[in-house]
């Protein structure tokens, strides 16, 4: 028996309307299946996969031979930096809205983080005789930093849609050097605190009013249905909902009208106003939308700390959510995932590497030729990377490693593969599907 052409290529009609062809995964016949968040079953499954690692991580579960099979991922002091990963990633999915779908380029994301950060302080936070505090609960607060970060976007974006490029960065910069001279302030400090130790910001605890008992709390060990739960554990999970939350919410804004029409004014601004694209509106919307997400992230970030200085909400953390889109993928959500675990995480596995390396030094083990052409432990010994804590200059401690890494790291990505961590993932991924042919 023969099939035609319509059945073989199973095409709108043949009874799987919207189908992808056979065989090609990536070739659809449908805007609508194209633009799912998962396209194919196979990302299904693997998100599904990795979403149940996720929350298995605090637990002991599932056990093979009394060891738990995912706690390793979770255990120690690597539960603290996964969570504040998770942090980051709400806040530059924002930043990736503004800079990578909408095409604005920005170096204020640390401005729009304080402001969050501090109206939840103003919302949320206990007052005393030298800060400002409502102690509302946290279905207050949260939002409501979230949109008032989204207000200033607001107020600040009439000024900053008419600029563009350098001019854009420059007006952006200004505003966390503004926002640093703000906290130290008078005024400034009712919200931000002393200007050297900061103040404390709201705990994550759900109650339905203030003053009222929690109905549950991430701030102090406990029981949750019948696990033991430690406080990070709480904090984690709590951060993991949340970030799945905003995931879903850039993802859908992506592929939304308002996506598509902040995508056009990215590729050819002049062409998108000509077919009809308002492009004050979008641009509006666009700094409103990054800043909300720099809001909530911002909030979260210093409800996790504890407690802040205003001079925490520098430059250096405007670039390194700028770090985290060009080595992730600039314009992905995929990529905004991958640039933060790499920048966020990176530091750890540097220095679990670097002491590593350091119990090589002197060893005859394979690696203690590296270890000692690489590392120094003082004045007169041949290396790079000090093992010190305090190391200025040459040779360098490991925080200045970590930021030479990332510098170098943005230089190759911006040269070689723009797209990066992510485009990389296409082209591994490319090189199976085409294998054994090299075209």
């Amino acid at each position: 028996m023969t099939l035609s052409l319509r059945q073989t290529l199973r095409l709108p009609g043949s009874g799987q309307k919207g189908s992808h062809l056979s065989g090609r995964p990536n070739l659809f016949t449908s805007y609508d299946r194209e633009s799912r968040i998962f396209a194919t079953g196979t990302q299904k499954v693997v998100a599904f996969i990795i979403i149940t690692v996720l929350f298995l991580m605090p637990f002991d579960l599932p056990v093979i031979n009394q060891i738990p099979l995912v706690r390793f991922l979770g255990d120690g002091d690597y539960l603290r930096p996964v969570t504040t990963t998770l942090v980051f990633l709400i806040a530059a999915l924002g930043l990736n809205l503004l800079v990578g779908v909408a095409g604005q380029v920005s170096l204020g994301h640390a401005f729009f983080m304080g402001v969050g950060a501090y109206a939840s302080a103003f919302l949320g936070g206990e007052a005393t005789s030298t800060v400002y505090g409502h102690g509302l609960p946290i279905w207050i607060w949260l939002p409501g930093a979230g949109i008032t970060a989204a207000l200033v976007g607001i107020l600040i974006a009439p000024i900053a849609v008419r600029l563009r490029g350098l001019y854009l960065a420059i007006v952006t910069l200004g505003l966390v050097f503004i926002g640093i001279h703000m906290g130290n302030m008078d005024w400034g400090r009712k919200f931000a605190g002393d200007p050297g130790l900061g103040r404390d910001f709201p705990q994550m605890e759900f109650a339905l009013w203030k003053g009222q008992e929690p109905l549950a709390t991430a701030a102090a060990d406990g029981q949750w249905l019948w696990f033991d739960i430690s406080r990070a554990a709480k904090t984690y999970l709590v951060m993991l909902v949340l970030a799945l939350v905003m995931l879903v919410l850039a993802k859908n804004i992506t592929r939304s009208r308002t996506g598509r029409a902040l995508q056009a004014i990215r590729d050819r601004d002049v062409a998108a106003e000509v077919m009809g694209i308002p492009e004050f509106k979008y641009k509006l919307m666009a700094f409103a939308l990054s800043s909300f997400f720099a809001g909530i992230g911002g909030a979260l970030f210093a409800s996790l700390v504890g407690k802040l200085p205003a001079a925490q909400w520098n430059l250096f953390l405007s670039v390194e959510f700028v770090a985290i889109l060009l080595i992730g993928g600039v314009g992905t959500i995929s990529g905004t995932v991958l640039g933060t675990i790499f920048v966020v995480l990176g530091p750890r596995l540097i220095e679990e590497v670097t002491r590593w390396l350091d119990a090589q030094t002197g060893s005859d083990g394979p690696f203690s030729f590296v270890a000692d052409a690489i590392l120094t432990d003082g004045p007169g010994d041949f290396g790079a990377v000090s093992t010190a804590t305090q190391s200025p200059g040459w040779p360098m401690n490991v925080f200045d490693w970590n930021v030479v890494i990332y510098g170098l790291l943005i230089i190759v990505f911006l040269i070689f593969e723009p797209l990066g961590l992510y485009g990389i993932w296409l082209n591994i991924k490319s090189y199976f599907r085409r294998w054994p042919f090299s075209y």
